[in-house]
């Protein structure tokens, strides 16, 4: 054994799912609402791309863990890159969120992803100022809180007219700007900003909709299982899975989802 973290030559457990948030909130939680070190990273559309001591901290740790518990799995992380490859890969955003984390608003998460040949089948959400995390795997998407644990269900509102829909700042969105004021003129309600905490929200039964613009694949992979296996249905615009990021729709149900690509999709 070795900092903590078993030697695993299989595919992980939720056990070990938890065991690698509770590393990311020990580098997270102390830092929050804390006087941090802050640069900004080249990001297209953004004037500023902000990245902290957390988010490194975080990463770090995770990775090192990886290394000693699966140390032939491949590794994809938002600050440290891409580091061997095969079958299984780890995906990793240590702080998705920074910009809510530099506001002091509890909107920020860990987000841990696992890949097998390219299809996420795990996934957790770890957001340890509140308390939650959200995460799913082969028995399906649960969720936990102050000991008290939950299965994650979507809603159906049947019609888009009905539904809430959330997204990120309008500074991301360029040339799909005109594709969010039409959807946005078709739904009840829209809020922004809500970071992949709003997506935990959807698989919650809460928000009925998520479109994100520019998604990398760290910012997406852990999310996927959970909302499928909460009921709902996750694509890029154009149809195909959402793993490799790029504008992407989640969608509480089948019949919502085709209703929102109709809108956005058209000419």
């Amino acid at each position: 054994m070795k900092s903590g973290v078993v030697l695993m030559t299989d595919q992980p457990n939720e056990d070990f799912l938890h065991r690698l948030a509770d590393l990311a909130d020990a580098a997270t939680l102390p830092r929050f609402r804390c006087t941090l070190h802050v640069s900004s990273k080249e990001k297209p559309g953004w004037r500023f791309d902000p990245v902290t001591d957390a988010d490194r901290a975080a990463e770090k740790a995770l990775r090192k863990a990886l290394a000693t518990a699966f140390p032939d799995h491949a590794i994809l992380g938002e600050e440290f890159g891409s580091e061997g490859s095969g079958r299984f890969r780890w995906v990793l955003d240590p702080v998705d969120g920074t910009r809510p984390f530099l506001c002091g608003l509890p909107l920020w998460a860990t987000l841990i992803g696992f890949e097998v040949d390219g299809r996420a089948v795990m996934g957790m959400m770890s957001q340890p100022f509140t308390g939650e995390r959200f995460w799913a795997g082969p028995d399906g998407a649960w969720t936990a809180r102050a000991g008290r644990r939950e299965r994650l269900r979507t809603r159906d509102v049947g019609d888009l007219s009905q539904a809430v829909l959330h997204t990120t700042s309008p500074e991301g969105y360029g040339p799909l700007s005109e594709k969010l004021k039409r959807l946005m003129a078709k739904v009840r309600m829209t809020r922004f900003g809500g970071e992949a905490y709003a997506t935990a929200m959807l698989a919650s039964g809460y928000i009925d909709l998520c479109l994100e613009p520019a998604l990398q694949p760290y910012d997406i992979v852990a999310l996927i299982p959970i909302i499928e296996a909460a009921g709902g249905l996750v694509t890029r615009l154009d149809g195909e899975r959402a793993e490799r990021g790029g504008p992407v729709l989640a969608a509480a149900t089948a019949n919502l989802h085709e209703q929102a690509m109709a809108v956005l999709c058209r000419e």
